[in-house]
């Protein structure tokens, strides 16, 4: 099985390097696992969305989109808890 390519949006990537470096450092990992399993342990799907999930990285959240069918990850946003889901 293929691993799935991993996209971001230009906001997404806006908003990872507006963060403090120690920060990113954390999230890469748990980002580029995505490629081999795009739903893992802890993962959520929002609800309303088709495509929608997204993983807790510490007061982080990682908004993504999965498409099975190209086998992409596309990261859409990257944002503070308490900004995640306006």
């Amino acid at each position: 099985m293929a691993d799935y390519a991993i996209t971001f949006a230009r906001s997404a990537r806006r908003e990872l390097e507006a963060l403090e470096t120690a920060i990113v450092n954390r999230m890469f990992p748990k980002i580029e696992a995505l490629a081999k399993e795009p739903r893992p342990a802890g993962c959520r799907k929002i609800r309303g969305e088709k495509h929608l999930w997204r993983i807790r990285i510490g007061d982080y959240r990682v908004v993504y989109a999965v498409y099975d069918d190209k086998r992409i990850v596309d990261i859409i946003a990257v944002r503070h808890r308490s900004e995640a889901y306006e």
